[in-house]
């Protein structure tokens, strides 16, 4: 096809070009991306191989392409290699010049929420460290008080009202420890931004893991060795991928569950902030389990805080994620359907200066 490739390359969303056989003739870069698969891989296969939809779109595909004119599909689940679905809208239309050649634009929905996420972590931040400020003085010394109280009833007790006493305390510091992880949110600083291996992360989070909360899963690494260094704070990082990997391995209760660790590089993705300024955020880090998937309920605001799918949660750990790659500049999303869930972490490069064109090495 003679297209502009500087145009073509630049197009922003999915985009594929499709032959008169119904076989993908091109694709862009952000289609590469959605489809966690390159070009020449998916030139010359079938577009219905590649690209899964929750509707049947092949009749009404053909039927634009005879008559020449445009398909609008709105709010359908659209998936391609090993992602899960994601609610989008397609756009087809015939391919000027070239007789029986479709375009098909896929624009997913997620791509119009990441701003609107990335505020409202912001906002929960600020409501959440007010709250710690508050808490942490006015209930944590008086737990300590009950606590103390409690362990010297507990000294002429007997073995019946021990059990009471016993409750006391647990619960006393149940909730203290659960104050200090409102504090830990609050009191989080700021990142210390350096050139990190991205690799190096995971794979200290992967060891630490399965040495501890993680031991009963089975973890793969499935990283592009090729990846440039990231630009963030390796330990904060490093909190970010285990706090996910124990979400990930607490979901598959005591079944041996399986747990992917994907990197990839995604050029074409840009993050357009409300201000029109732009950061280019092409490292992606996927965790991906095959456990039972968020809870229906839950599944839009499970960053923020206070919410959790779990009985005895605090709902804190994904806020936290959550907030850190925010003060990354870079942003974090999920989707999940039972047996597969994926939380997507996008970061920026570090600047040439700081790290000249090097690959990591796994």
């Amino acid at each position: 096809m003679n297209n502009d490739q500087s145009i073509w390359a630049s197009l922003p969303v999915p985009t594929l070009i499709i032959g008169p056989d119904d076989r993908i003739v091109d694709i862009n870069s952000a289609a590469e991306g959605f489809l966690n698969l390159s070009a020449k891989t998916v030139c010359g296969t079938p577009v219905w191989d590649q690209i899964a939809v929750n509707d049947p779109l092949e009749n009404a595909f053909e039927r634009a392409r005879a008559a020449g004119t445009p398909l609008f599909v709105n709010d359908v689940d659209v998936g391609g290699g090993s992602r899960a679905p994601m609610q989008s809208n397609l756009q087809v239309a015939p391919l000027a010049n070239h007789p029986g050649h479709m375009i098909l634009m896929i624009s997913p929905r997620e791509l119009a929420g990441r701003m609107t996420q990335n505020h409202s972590v912001k906002a929960a931040a600020k409501s959440a460290i007010g709250m710690a400020e508050m808490l942490a003085h006015e209930i944590k010394n008086p737990l300590a008080g009950i606590t103390g109280a409690a362990q010297l009833l507990s000294m002429n007790l007997g073995a019946e009202d021990l059990e009471l006493t016993d409750l006391i305390v647990e619960e006393s510091r149940r909730i203290v420890k659960l104050l200090s992880q409102v504090e830990q949110f609050g009191n989080l600083s700021a990142p210390d931004f350096r050139p990190v291996n991205i690799h190096d992360v995971l794979d200290r989070a992967r060891r630490s893991a399965l040495l501890g909360f993680g031991a009963h899963m089975k973890i793969i690494e499935d990283y592009d060795p090729s990846l440039p260094m990231a630009f963030g704070d390796p330990d904060q990082l490093l909190q970010v991928v285990l706090n996910l990997l124990k979400n990930a391995s607490e979901a598959s209760g005591s079944a041996r569950g399986t747990i992917r660790l994907h990197s990839y590089f995604e050029h074409s993705f840009r993050l357009r902030r409300s201000d029109g300024s732009g950061q280019s955020l092409p490292l992606q880090i996927e965790i991906i389990d095959d456990g039972p998937g968020l809870p229906e309920n839950i599944k839009g605001d499970v960053f923020d805080p206070f919410v959790s799918g779990r009985e005895n949660g605090t709902g804190l750990g994904l806020a936290l994620v959550s907030k850190i790659i925010s003060d990354h500049g870079g942003w974090i999303s999920v989707t999940s359907v039972p047996g597969h869930t994926v939380f997507r972490i996008s970061l920026a490069r570090a600047p040439k200066e700081d790290a000249p064109d090097i690959s990591q090495e796994v």
